[in-house]
């Protein structure tokens, strides 16, 4: 089994298990995101978020276009 790294959420702290190397297994794979959303979300953040912090900021993004 292979281990995965535990860290934090750069938004939020939270704790969580980080699996970029099976990354179809990922939590933050739940969450579909637009290049848009993509872009706006690396403009802000550097590191790895999770699932609820990556669904707050594609919000966050649609209402700053007013398509939420």
């Amino acid at each position: 089994m292979i281990k995965h790294e535990i860290i934090a959420c750069e938004r939020c702290g939270k704790r969580m298990e980080c699996k970029a190397n099976s990354y179809t297994k990922c939590d933050c794979n739940n969450v579909q995101l637009t290049l848009n959303e993509v872009q706006y979300i690396s403009e802000n953040y550097d590191g790895c978020m999770c699932a609820d912090c990556l669904r707050a900021l594609q919000i966050e993004y649609r209402e700053t276009l007013g398509i939420a």
